[in-house]
């Protein structure tokens, strides 16, 4: 499976990536989801905060896509905690 850098913009910010040919359309429309979902919840409430933004669009899309996750073994589980600890250091930053 073939890779390629994508630069994706997630609320403001820009992140490099590399995914598979397959993915990366996957990877560019969930990327235009969460950015549609932050400017509604900033158009329908006085949030200014982006984490506060990032952590409701998060919940929205997980209640959302709740009837359609599966349960994931602990090993992927962890894996998907450390990215999220990574991309928690980005936005710090």
């Amino acid at each position: 499976m073939a890779k390629q850098s994508l630069k994706v913009v997630v609320a403001g910010r820009t992140y490099p990536l590399s995914v598979s040919d397959d993915e990366a359309t996957k990877v560019e429309n969930a990327a235009k989801d969460i950015n549609k979902a932050i400017k509604l919840l900033q158009d329908s409430y006085a949030v200014k905060d982006m984490q506060d933004l990032l952590a409701m669009t998060a919940l929205q899309l997980a209640v959302k896509d709740s009837n359609s996750v599966a349960i994931t073994p602990a090993e992927d589980l962890s894996k998907i905690e450390d990215e999220l600890n990574e991309l928690i250091k980005e936005l710090d930053k």
